[in-house]
């Protein structure tokens, strides 16, 4: 049963050309297909427009309210504000089914100019399900769906470095304790789960321009694995190390430009290959403790250095302002197509006015095949406040 709602929770994201891999007995590497294998992956889709418009950068990006997703170490950083909140909706699929969609409630509060506290509310919602017998006959129906909630407290450590540790809750109800014969009993599957990020800031000029340059890493998701039912072999959540930077310059006095780059890798052990015997013949044990499943993962591969490079996911974008006001972006995100064959260009702007902020983006697979993920829309609102004291100064 775990591995049937593990493949339906992998469809509704848009990621079924790794479905064979990820579950059959034996894996060839003949075709390069073998892709990593995880619980819960709604926890890696971009939730917010901005980075999703970026091609799923972020990790380095100029701190906003979105930040709690991909390093809540920027948070210190971010300039004029005193604590803010985002709101965030994805029509999920909607090439496919009309009911599936993905919210994100995220906030901050800058606790003085050194230190932030910060939280977010990822819910993923993929519509109804009707559960019938092996005769077609009705049993019930039933809306699967999956959240993280999560809080986080961050520190700058001195003008230009900031560090953050988050806490997570996740919950993963694909079944609504549906049971059947010889599956043990259903049920929803929780992993608690925490972040570490690291995030660094310096101005820059590059002969007469001003600018900034930024680098970024955080490890999210570290924590237990999940289950739906008794089985003892649980599932990694995605574990996943993000690093990157930023360079912005700007150009005048009305117009600045940043440039981005993320590198991702999830660090949970690669599947390895089976003989008839059910034997590992290539690679390494997969079923591991945690943390030596996040060791085992830069070595595991049976296809080597080769493979554990295709395991790197690569996500670039370019922002443009205006008066800081309103913004333009593009973006590009790669993965190997043997490790689920995600390509993807994406578009979005921006408009920041007074304390509002309102972004969309849009998605157009490139990966060669009629993916689900393609027309994909989001959008996003936050408004952020300075504190009584700041405006009273800028007054």
């Amino acid at each position: 049963m775990i591995r049937k709602f593990i493949s339906v929770s992998l469809l509704v994201l848009g990621l079924q050309p790794v479905l064979k891999a990820q579950f059959d007995s034996t894996i060839s590497l003949s075709g390069g297909l073998n892709a990593l294998r995880i619980a819960v992956p709604f926890l890696t889709i971009a939730p917010d427009s901005r980075s999703a418009a970026l091609g799923d950068a972020g990790v380095a990006s100029v701190p906003d309210v979105n930040a709690q997703h991909w390093n809540p170490a920027k948070f210190p950083f971010v300039e004029g504000k005193k604590w803010g909140i985002g709101f965030s909706y994805t029509p999920w699929l909607r090439n496919l089914v009309n009911d599936i969609d993905l919210t994100h409630l995220t906030g901050y509060y800058q606790i003085n100019s050194m230190q932030a506290i910060s939280g977010s509310l990822l819910y993923f919602s993929m519509g109804e399900i009707t559960f019938r017998d092996n005769n077609n006959n009705y049993i019930q129906a039933f809306n699967p769906n999956e959240f993280a909630i999560d809080f986080a407290y961050s520190r700058k450590f001195s003008d230009r470095i900031a560090g953050a540790m988050a806490f997570r809750y996740i919950r993963s109800d694909l079944t609504g304790n549906f049971t059947t014969t010889g599956t043990g009993s259903g049920k929803a599957g929780t992993s608690f789960a925490a972040d570490l990020a690291v995030y660094y800031q310096s101005p820059i000029m590059l002969e007469d321009k001003s600018g900034e340059v930024a680098f970024g890493a955080n490890i999210s998701n570290i924590g237990t694995k999940l289950s739906y039912n008794e089985d003892p072999q649980k599932e990694f959540i995605p574990i996943n190390m993000r690093v990157g930077g930023r360079i912005s310059l700007n150009l005048d006095q009305y117009n600045g430009i940043s440039y981005l780059l993320d590198l991702n890798k999830l660090l949970v052990p690669t599947p390895p290959i089976y003989n008839a015997q059910n034997e590992i013949e290539e690679g390494m044990n997969p079923n591991v403790p945690v943390v030596q499943g996040m060791i085992q993962s830069f070595y595991d591969a049976p296809g080597g250095v080769k493979e554990e490079l295709d395991e790197i996911y690569i996500a670039t974008g370019v922002e443009y302002w205006y008066a800081r006001q309103f913004a333009i972006r593009a973006g590009y995100f790669h993965e190997s197509q043997n490790k689920g064959n995600r390509k993807y260009l994406t578009f979005g702007a921006g408009l920041r006015y007074n304390i509002f902020n309102i972004d969309f983006s849009y998605l157009i697979p490139t990966g060669g095949f009629n993916s689900p993920m393609a027309n994909t829309l989001r959008f996003s609102i936050a408004v952020e406040f300075t504190s009584s004291n700041k405006s009273k100064k800028n007054k």
